[in-house]
């Protein structure tokens, strides 16, 4: 017992990374996979059933517990784990730039597009067969939407737009609320469940016009998957070139959010006076007393 276990010591030395951006990046492409792979996973299980396994419901709590179980796999080594798109534009409750998340980044890219192959493999058959062998991107038997966002038929452009500015604005604002120390953060080790939270209420609420990516990696990198997988370039053109806003919307919805949230709440908390040593002794006190 005493030699495996210093063989498996041995082999998580060997595996251990030292380059902390890149420990951050494989995080942050292990939680968006399993971020994409869930979500579209629950898509495609509606989709393809034509509801009879599911709903737009099941869908919303899926999307949710996702955002929930990504940021518990990748939080503890990525920091802002799924929302490092946003953070490269955007200033935290810290008053620190997100500078230098452009890998984490690219690499969250990389996982919704892994998670993206992963959910097309688990129903390689059903998506054949749910359209007489044929990929097509929209209509009654359209299947690229269970990979990628795409408007309905109601939904011009500006509306379109709007919709996904509204929706990411609203997902920092909450975020930066539920991550900020000075204002009423939730219990450490909760963040993770309270934001998937957020998720199934905004897709509750705003889901219906286009869903809602609020997150650009989630959207394009799956939808780049489906143009290489057979769909083609239509996922591109359909919807008057739809495949844009959900990237550029939910990056100008992230600062617009970080903006509301600072000036209406962050700019008028008060910081905590600095504890003296003498506090900080009490403190370790009372603690201890507890344990006790």
């Amino acid at each position: 017992m005493g030699r495996q276990k210093e063989l498996v010591n041995r082999c998580g030395e060997m595996l251990h990374i030292r380059y902390r951006l890149l420990r951050q990046a494989l995080a942050e492409c292990l939680g968006t996979l399993i971020l994409v792979m869930f979500g579209c996973g629950s898509v495609a299980q509606v989709v393809l059933s034509r509801g009879t396994h599911g709903g737009f419901l099941t869908i919303n709590l899926a999307f949710g517990f996702a955002v929930t179980l990504g940021i518990l796999i990748a939080g503890q080594v990525s920091g802002k784990a799924l929302l490092h798109h946003q953070s490269i534009l955007t200033r935290g409750p810290s008053g620190e730039w997100g500078g230098g998340t452009f890998p984490r980044a690219g690499h969250s890219y990389l996982g919704a597009f892994l998670g993206a192959g992963i959910v097309f493999g688990l129903y390689y058959d059903a998506i054949w067969a749910f359209a007489d062998n044929q990929l097509i991107v929209s209509g009654p038997n359209g299947t690229a939407g269970i990979f990628a966002t795409y408007p309905s038929g109601h939904l011009d452009m500006v509306n379109g737009f709007f919709d996904q500015f509204i929706g990411t604005a609203s997902l920092i604002v909450c975020v930066l609320a539920i991550v900020d120390p000075y204002n009423n953060p939730v219990p450490r080790g909760l963040e993770a469940f309270t934001v998937g939270l957020v998720v199934l209420v905004i897709g509750t609420s705003m889901g219906f016009n286009s869903g809602y990516a609020v997150n650009p990696a989630r959207d394009f990198g799956p939808r780049l998957f489906t143009a290489i997988a057979g769909w083609g370039s239509e996922v591109f053109t359909t919807g008057r070139q739809w495949w844009w806003v959900p990237i550029v919307s939910p990056l100008l919805g992230s600062i617009a959010g970080v903006f509301v949230y600072q000036v209406m709440i962050g700019c008028h908390l008060e910081q905590p006076p600095p504890s003296t040593e003498q506090e900080n002794v009490k403190l370790a006190h009372v603690k201890h007393k507890e344990q006790v």
